[in-house]
């Protein structure tokens, strides 16, 4: 056994980890789905992979020609580079790896297969499966993509025993709980938005727990059962999102819902849905659940998608008088908005410091709810009232050399993009500016949509910073064909990019939505 190949295997396994890091990252961030992390590697094909291909080329001539030193020296030096680069995109991402338990299980298979490698060689150095041990080895950092699929095969059988177990036990304490009432939210959109603002309202009467921040996968919903409901709980307020046909229903057979609210259907990860009609099928497997529960679903009759399709069985909310539940007198401004309901006999006054029609809509839907369950109408107006705008949902904050942030970063809808660039537009006086890299996962829709938020930017806005030089062609063609002053319009490659051009005009006279801050692999 060579103790400089040695040390190169050691150096090249560890550089190796470092290598994967900007995988996992991409991987965690499309949900763990194959599909959509090779669709991430076929947009992301560049020179990385290349210069990859090459250094795995010189560290293999060396091996071949046995020159282990300075096949050492190379590969501690590549340990160095994967290190920083690491380092680099972890602080410069939009959104960095979490160090979930799932990652760092992958982190530990990916360990363990490498040790195993190296174990391989050092017992077998001089034999055919020692040699082959050792290419792999000095390979995988090189083709760390293959290596990451490898890993999720390698454990989702454990993951699966895991969720299972976490699942069971999250179903035993719901079972010992027949007091508890729990509420569904779902939609294409409006869904955390509404599921905080219900919260909000029923904590007037009940002691409620909600799914956090945006949690409304099956694990995140386990995890919410087992560490945060209590004996004193009442109300389970339980956030549902699905990517694909029956992700609801496995959210339904955890949660078990007496409650439901459907807050829109539309066109969101049409990649994975196929069609709205599958969205539509997919977000009422709610309602179903809610039936066999001998419940209530409340749905909104402003979303055509649902309207359209629905019978009788639903209490609608909306802006339409014909709805159960119907708001009327809409108006917002820079202090908030106003809008009344009929409950009961009753017209009732609202006002909120919330922004947009949507955000309203959403309102009426977790009012109706609350009025239902019993909540007094002088508490509900008291809770809406005090209702703070959701964390990067039309959040308005100071900014850059004393501007007006509109933060709408984490809205990705095309009907609320539309509604937050009229929110911007009606800030008279002040100069409207908008950055946003558009929206992803409409499927053929998707060109359609942008070209829509264009025109609306277009209209309403002064100036425009697109983010993404390929991603912002839709949006940057409407612009182009409306009558809007192109010396205005502004390219950036990324958001960093953005911010200095931002920054080189914004003023406290200045109001900039930030609209859909997306993550790193959709940037292109």
């Amino acid at each position: 056994m060579n103790i400089y190949l040695l040390l190169s295997l050691i150096f090249s396994s560890i550089g190796c980890l470092f290598a994967i890091t900007r995988q996992f990252q991409m991987f965690q961030q499309n949900s763990y789905y194959p599909s959509r992390y090779f669709k991430w590697l076929e947009t992301s094909f560049n020179g990385g992979f290349l210069l990859s291909a090459i250094l795995y080329f010189a560290v293999s001539v060396l091996y071949h020609f046995k020159l282990y030193i300075p096949q050492c020296i190379v590969s501690f030096v590549l340990l160095c580079y994967f290190l920083k680069t690491a380092i680099k995109l972890q602080k410069t991402s939009v959104k960095g790896l979490v160090f979930t338990d799932r990652i760092k299980r992958l982190y530990l298979a990916a360990a363990l297969v490498l040790v195993l490698l190296i174990a391989v060689y050092a017992f077998l150095p001089k034999g055919v499966i020692g040699r082959i041990a050792v290419v792999i080895c000095l390979l995988l950092a090189y083709i760390t993509p293959v290596f990451t699929f490898a890993l999720w095969g390698i454990t989702l059988p454990i993951e699966k025993r895991i969720s299972q177990y976490y699942i069971d036990d999250a179903k035993k304490i719901l079972a010992t709980r027949p007091d508890l009432t729990v509420i569904g939210v779902t939609g294409s959109y409006g869904k955390t938005t509404t599921k905080f603002i219900l919260t909000r309202i029923l904590s007037e009467k009940f002691n409620v727990v909600c799914t956090p921040h945006s949690f409304n996968t099956p694990m995140g919903i386990v995890k919410t059962i087992r560490t945060m409901l209590k004996p004193q709980t009442e109300i389970f307020v339980c956030e549902m999102g699905a990517k694909e046909v029956g992700n609801i229903k496995e959210d339904c057979d955890i949660a078990s819902p007496h409650y439901g609210i459907i807050t829109s259907v539309g066109p969101q990860h049409l990649e994975t849905f196929k069609s709205i009609e599958n969205v539509f099928s997919t977000k009422f497997e709610l309602a179903d659940a809610v039936r066999e529960n001998g419940g209530i679903t409340f749905v909104n009759g402003d979303s055509k998608e649902i309207i359209n399709r629905i019978d009788g069985e639903y209490k609608i909310y909306g802006t339409d008088k014909k709805f159960d539940f119907c708001g009327e007198k809409l108006s917002y401004g820079r202090n908030g908005s106003e809008f009344t309901i009929k409950l009961g006999t009753k017209k009732v006054k609202f006002t909120t410091r919330l922004l947009g029609l949507h955000s309203i809509i959403d309102t009426i839907g977790a009012i109706a709810l609350a009025y239902t369950l019993g909540v007094e109408i002088p508490d509900i107006q008291y809770a809406v009232a005090s209702l703070k705008p959701t964390e990067h949902r039309l959040e308005m904050k100071p900014f850059t050399n004393g501007s007006l942030l509109i933060d709408d970063a984490y809205n990705s809808n095309p009907e609320g993009c539309l509604e937050a660039v009229r929110v911007l537009g009606s800030f008279d006086g002040m100069q409207k500016v908008i950055v946003t890299p558009g929206l992803v996962e409409l499927g053929d829709k998707e060109y359609e949509c942008n070209y829509a938020l264009g025109k609306e930017a277009a209209l309403n806005c002064d100036k425009i910073i697109l983010v993404g030089t390929n991603r912002s062609k839709p949006m940057a063609d409407a612009v182009r064909d409306s009558d809007f002053d192109t010396q205005n319009l502004y390219i950036a490659a990324n958001f960093k990019e953005a911010m200095d051009i931002y920054s080189s005009f914004a003023d406290s006279n200045t109001a900039v939505l930030f609209e859909n801050d997306l993550p790193d692999n959709y940037l292109y």
